[in-house]
């Protein structure tokens, strides 16, 4: 491919932030042939990026556009990183169609009558939510552009701590010697050796590859992606069975909202297959099914005619092949690179954020932390101690209904305060949108505030129910600049709304 040097006027980013090194392919169209076989030529550069996911591409556009800084970004896959391609995007995109099949059905009780002429056209939908993620790609590479960061699509392997080795689609190599280096690569999704049969499953990326609408599915696992792929699948009138270890799913939230949430999966007729451990899948040759072997509270079972098994069982770090021992970054237990609270490694001048070091594994957290980190390398001596607060840091759950959380849970409260030392306010009702629905389609809504010492701060906030993902945003910024209940209860309600619950409770 081009040589480096030949780059000089466009953008470009260093590997994926899903990816350990990075392919370089796409600016293929815009030069010569003969450019391709010229020798490596090394190219210095201020801010090497590897990974164009959120928070690479976050903090080389901060660096370039608003200090000055010589950036590139390489990235081996698609710009955007898991949430843009497999992720966030055409998660909350599948999630509006699931939203919408349940209004259709809801609406008779308005008084509309609405009669559907075919089921929902999946394959349809996947190709335009496709489409959308691809004009996405564009825009991410033309922002790029913009901000005058130079882009290659390719994979990188770190050499030394200053210098990168970038292999191009076409299998030649170029160096790219840096003054610092951010390893912003993200993480992969696991699909378990150790069961037989594991292979004939797929993971939470291949959700996104089926083309037609499934009749039966299964998924293993308890965090919010496996809940929310079961909540989708569901409403969309798939048979769905979704096997977790425990009584309970989403087990990092509050104890409320494991037990409402898990409760009302099971009301909504989702096969909720507790205390289950999955023992072998099986293919039927001639049909392409699976037959998923588990054992549920100590019984063996057999689950058979399943289209497609999702494995939702948690991430790896996606460093193989990266290059981190040339360099000498260290590694935990779990393969995360291990970064302090201002994103430094053990390495000088070599950084790491996002998901690869495992700390709050959310798109808007990598973003952040990349712009914090680009402020810190060159925005001067104001930014000198710039860095992100990892405390109170609001998240979603599109599940059905959508949750929504920050803060500390009740048993995080109670180890750091003291039980004597809390308050707690809680509320259950149902929404007024359910008020012309007939009980059994009528949805929970469950608010819990935790308020602290005698001046009653609010230390947690987990609501459940229609419309918390977008109410917990402004809500999330009272309790970061450190609302207490005297705060919340001077605040007038907005009526008829279930937010303005929040501001009365009692």
């Amino acid at each position: 491919m081009q040589s480096i040097a030949l780059l000089a006027r466009r953008p470009v980013l260093l590997s994926s932030s899903r990816t350990a090194a990075v392919r370089i392919g796409s600016l293929s169209r815009h030069f010569s042939a003969s450019a391709f076989a010229m020798a490596p030529i090394s190219k210095e550069i201020d801010f090497l990026v590897i990974g164009g996911g959120s928070g690479g591409l976050a903090s080389a556009r901060a660096a370039s556009s608003r200090y000055g800084a010589k950036a590139m970004v390489i990235e081996g896959k698609r710009l955007g990183g898991t949430c843009v391609n497999v992720g966030c995007v055409p998660k909350k995109v599948t999630w509006n169609a699931a939203f919408i099949a349940e209004t259709i059905h809801q609406a008779r009780s308005y008084g509309f009558s609405l009669q559907e002429t075919a089921p929902f056209d999946w394959t349809t939908f996947k190709q335009k939510r496709d489409a959308y993620i691809k004009r996405l790609n564009g825009i991410y590479e033309r922002n790029l552009n913009n901000d005058k960061v130079e882009y290659i699509h390719g994979w990188a392997k770190l050499l030394s701590k200053n210098s990168v080795e970038v292999t191009l689609d076409d299998g030649s190599k170029e160096v790219v010697n840096a003054k610092k280096i951010l390893v912003a690569v993200g993480g992969n999704p696991t699909i378990p050796p150790e069961i037989p049969g594991s292979e004939y499953g797929i993971n939470s990326d291949g959700f996104f590859d089926i083309e037609t609408l499934p009749k039966k599915v299964a998924l293993v696992g308890a965090g919010y992606i496996a809940v929310e792929f079961a909540g989708m699948f569901n409403a969309l009138g798939v048979e769905t069975h979704l096997f977790i270890r425990y009584d309970t799913f989403l087990r990092h939230f509050d104890p409320m909202i494991q037990e409402k949430v898990t409760a009302e999966y099971e009301r909504l007729g989702i096969h909720v297959h507790k205390q289950s451990k999955t023992n072998k899948i099986e293919k039927d040759e001639q049909t392409g099914r699976l037959k998923v072997h588990y054992t549920e509270k100590g019984v063996e079972h057999a689950l058979p005619d399943v289209d497609h098994l999702i494995w939702a069982v948690g991430r790896t770090p996606a460093t193989k092949g990266l290059g981190l021992e040339a360099a000498g970054v260290e590694t935990n237990e779990h393969g995360f690179i291990k970064a302090d609270e201002y994103q430094n490694t053990n390495v000088e001048n070599i950084y790491a954020l996002g998901d690869v070091v495992g700390k709050v594994e959310l798109t808007p957290v990598a973003i952040a932390a990349g712009r914090k980190l680009a402020a810190r390398l060159y925005g001067g001596d104001q930014f000198r101690t710039a860095k992100l607060d990892y405390d109170n840091i609001p998240s979603v759950v599109f599940a059905h209904p959508e949750v929504g959380s920050i803060g500390l849970t009740e048993p995080q409260a109670v180890e750091k305060y003291g039980a004597e030392n809390l308050k707690i306010y809680k509320t259950n009702f149902t929404a007024m949108y359910y008020a012309m629905m007939d009980p059994e389609e009528k949805a929970p809504t469950s608010y819990k505030l935790i308020c602290a010492g005698p001046e009653e701060k609010v230390v947690g906030l987990h609501i459940m129910g229609l419309g918390s993902g977008e109410m917990l945003q402004g809500f999330g910024v009272a309790v970061k600049m450190g609302a207490t209940k005297a705060d919340f209860d001077n605040c007038v309600a907005i009526h008829p709304t279930s937010a303005e619950e929040i501001v009365t409770l009692r």
